[in-house]
């Protein structure tokens, strides 16, 4: 006996996304609904070797489905994630609404997996944001062994982040950019993207951070631990799939460069690739469809007593979304509802 499964907002990046690791990681589907808003009502989705058609959000009856994976934004969440869980469906969010709940358990399962029985409280769980599920996955096993105590991190974000809407305004830009009859203005961004990067993602806060470097503190010490500080400057790069991060970290104890590449090779959902040579390291464009999160440059920060620096790529529609969604819906089974 296998799992009713919904995939909210089903004909979007994110959506397809979960429908494939669905399929590719042979989840224990008994039943699965594409549901998406009325203007998309029939669109045919691809799950594994079958189409679905798009079902009716709107009119939909979560009663009796077990597990229901979001991916539309905050607005309409509000609207649908309690209805989903007022009727008994678990809900796998991966807006940013509940990450900072207190009664809602914030996962990545490969760090915090025991949190997946606080549940219970809402019938929702929550994904992090794109941009901190890759770098706590690199924090937490060198964490365990050497305490860390500051985290000062540079992100370089595909614009696949903000959806097609961002891949659409690098594509048209880049044309225009070689075809100077056209003009394709900035909509999405503040600035030019293509050829350009941009210090800005989301909104400004009062302090002079944006929201996205918020949210890489506050979900770090959520999932992570809580006296971990940590700093980010968040950048949109032209790049369409695939964020990288230049992560420094300090540590109480001492730590070796040779250890932490041990101690990273052996980590689930990590794979290093660190050769001190030509190519010998892992970028956006060569992580894209893969469930790993890379890990390269690995080495001794020699101005800090207990320090080290490391670049992190993961494909950020996968492990930043859909794939850390579905290892969430892995857990619950296996850990709570137990069918499959």
């Amino acid at each position: 006996m296998g799992y009713k499964i919904a995939v909210v907002g089903a004909t979007g990046n994110v959506g397809r996304e979960m429908l494939n690791i669905l399929a590719e990681r042979e989840f224990p589907v008994d039943e699965i609904a594409a549901l998406a808003s009325r203007r998309s009502l029939g669109t045919e989705i691809s799950f594994g070797d079958r189409t679905l058609k798009t079902q009716d959000l709107d009119a939909f009856d979560f009663t009796g489905w077990d597990i229901a994976l979001f991916a539309i934004g905050s607005d309409a969440t509000k609207t649908y994630a309690p209805k989903a869980a007022n009727a008994g469906c678990v809900v796998i969010d991966n807006s940013s609404l509940y990450r900072y709940d207190p009664d809602v358990p914030l996962i990545v399962p490969e760090v915090n997996a025991d949190a997946v029985m606080g549940y219970s409280k809402k019938n929702i769980i929550a994904n992090p944001n794109c941009s901190t599920a890759q770098m706590v996955v690199a924090l937490k096993p060198l964490h365990d062994r050497a305490r860390i105590r500051r985290v000062v991190v540079s992100t370089y974000q595909s614009v696949s982040g903000s959806g097609k809407e961002g891949i659409d305004e690098l594509w048209d830009q880049t044309k225009a950019v070689y075809n100077p009859t056209d003009d394709y203005e900035a909509k999405v961004y503040p600035k030019q993207i293509a050829f350009n990067v941009i210090p800005h993602i989301d909104v400004f806060l009062e302090d002079g951070q944006t929201k996205e470097e918020w949210k890489m503190v506050a979900e770090t010490k959520k999932i992570v631990d809580p006296s971990i500080k940590v700093t980010a400057t968040c950048v949109r790069v032209p790049v369409f799939v695939g964020h990288g991060e230049a992560i420094n970290i300090e540590f109480e104890d001492h730590l070796d460069e040779a250890e932490a590449r041990d101690i990273l090779r052996e980590a689930p959902g990590i794979m290093v690739i660190d050769k001190r040579e030509d190519g010998g390291y892992v970028t956006p464009i060569e992580c894209v469809g893969d469930f790993a999160t890379f890990i390269s440059r690995i080495r001794q920060d020699s101005t800090i007593d207990n320090g080290i620096n490391l670049w992190c790529v993961s494909d950020n529609l996968r492990k930043g979304a859909a794939l850390n969604a579905v290892q969430i819906a892995e857990t619950l089974g296996q850990r709570v509802l137990k069918k499959g």
